[in-house]
């Protein structure tokens, strides 16, 4: 091939006045060559294209980058080699900088490396958000990695709440088997609430969650993510780019299900590039500080008031509660998958937690205590206290209803044989009544007189007020006490 050095002898010889022909002759080459250099200077270089082995994939390839423009080469060699792609990563590599042109260049960072169970550092990531329906809520990481060993948690949330934060640390301290000396965390407000330069001043719960794990909190300077490298490129960054491209997800569960596998499975198994070794096996949990024997509470607190409706609001959505707390306020605890209800610190009430908002979360027995509690009320005072008396009574009522006997009248007949003879004997005469299919308040008289006495042959107090004379009281159901105390002895 004609060089530039002999183009150039082209173009000279040419200046000093010979011919093609003697040009061609001094410098060995043919006229046409002479003649087209003389032309056009510029160097033509032949291109053949070779076959690659990303030929085949090519279609996905770009099927893919339509998906995430941004998705890895480590990535995309993953979904290839499902579909038989047995090439290296640095052809993918080449191939995709060149559809994607130039990177920026990178700035230089300072490393350093600590002992294991010295440091963890941490970060939130925001990954978009999840639909539930019509709703559409924030999705958010918090990686925490061990940066002695690269080992990785993560865990997805709808929220960066103060409990959200611990609960997720929480997780993370039983992940790693215990605590590290050092936390190393950006300036988050549920971190870190005012600073000036050197100074600093920590959210307070912060400190308060802290403090049983003899954890010390380590604050990033402002506008230096370079300082918790480990978790910004080694966490964030891979998760983001490794975890997170070419995949749906169902719910918040579903998400984390995935992430963990992926952690497991992925993550903490590869060869670190700096270090060489795998996290898995690089990790000392020795190194680590155990943890405390008594835990907190991370679920999040709020303290709500149980409406008419016998519900309470939390995040946008209501949840059902034993009718009888209307009125009172209740305190609702809740992690990623559970709402639970206390009242003077005993659960009254478990839900599972949606994400959708405005939705109702109801029990059936909270349901049908309300319309139990809701019939009763309509009932007038001598309906009530004699239906108060048991089963027995409620169906001699439904019975005697269904005849041709004075409702009201029967009732108040009834209550008066009840003072005379006592609870047990009335329940037994309608019990021997309804075997007989003998519906009425004269039939159980009846039967009463036959069987034994009145219990006492005086008149009943009279009070001066006449409308205290027809007060009924309900007899108490020691059923409910009984599973009252059946169900405090479960919990």
């Amino acid at each position: 091939m004609i060089n530039q050095r002999t183009i150039f002898e082209i173009h000279r010889l040419a200046h000093e006045g010979l011919s093609v022909r003697r040009i061609a002759t001094t410098l060995g080459i043919n006229r046409q060559s002479v003649q087209k250099y003389l032309s056009d200077p510029t160097v033509k270089r032949l291109h053949f294209s070779r076959s690659s082995k990303l030929d085949p994939f090519k279609d996905e390839i770009e099927r893919l980058l339509e998906i995430d423009p941004k998705v890895s080469a480590v990535v995309m060699g993953q979904r290839l080699e499902a579909q038989g792609f047995d090439g290296g990563i640095t052809i993918l590599r080449d191939y995709l900088r060149g559809r994607r042109g130039a990177q920026q260049a990178k700035q230089p960072v300072i490393r350093f490396e600590s002992a294991p169970g010295v440091q963890c550092q941490t970060d939130w990531g925001h990954f978009g958000s999840l639909t539930y329906g019509p709703t559409a809520r924030k999705l958010y990481c918090l990686a925490v990695i061990e940066c002695h060993s690269r080992l990785l948690y993560l865990e997805f949330t709808h929220s960066q709440r103060q409990d959200t934060l611990h609960r997720c640390f929480l997780n993370a301290f039983h992940f790693f088997q215990g605590t590290p000396k050092e936390l190393v965390h950006d300036n988050m407000l549920t971190a870190v609430i005012e600073r000036q330069g050197p100074l600093i001043r920590f959210n307070e719960s912060f400190l308060e969650f802290l403090r049983p794990f003899h954890i010390k909190p380590v604050a990033c300077n402002v506008a230096a993510p370079q300082e918790k490298g480990k978790v910004e490129k080694g966490a964030i960054h891979y998760i983001r780019h490794n975890f997170w491209p070419l995949r749906s997800f169902r719910d918040l569960g579903d998400v984390q299900a995935q992430a963990n596998e992926w952690r497991d499975q992925i993550a903490n198994v590869r060869v670190h590039s700096t270090t060489g070794q795998r996290p898995h096996e690089r990790f000392d949990p020795k190194a680590m500080r155990p943890l405390p024997d008594f835990l907190p509470d991370c679920r999040d607190q709020a303290p709500a008031k149980v409406h008419t409706d016998f519900s309470i609001h939390f995040d946008g959505n209501t949840y059902t509660v034993p009718p009888w707390l209307i009125g009172k306020t209740v305190t609702v605890k809740a992690d990623h998958h559970q709402v639970t209800c206390y009242f003077k610190d005993k659960v009254v009430a478990t839900h599972l937690r949606t994400w959708q908002r405005k939705q109702r979360v109801e029990l059936t027995q909270h349901r049908e205590a309300a319309q139990k509690h809701h019939r009763r009320h309509w009932y007038s005072k001598e309906v009530a206290a004699f239906i108060s008396l048991g089963e027995i009574a409620k169906r001699y009522l439904e019975h005697l209803a269904a005849t041709n006997e004075p409702l009201q009248k029967s009732v108040k007949k009834l209550l008066a044989l009840k003072d005379d003879y006592g609870d047990q004997a009335l329940l037994d005469a309608m019990q021997r009544a309804t075997l007989h299919q003998a519906y009425g308040a004269h039939y159980i008289e009846n039967i009463l007189y036959q069987e034994m006495t009145p219990q006492r042959q005086h008149a009943p107090v009279r009070l001066k007020q006449a409308h205290l004379n027809h007060i009924r009281l309900e007899e108490p159901s020691l059923e409910v006490y009984d599973a009252l105390i059946l169900k405090r002895n479960k919990s």
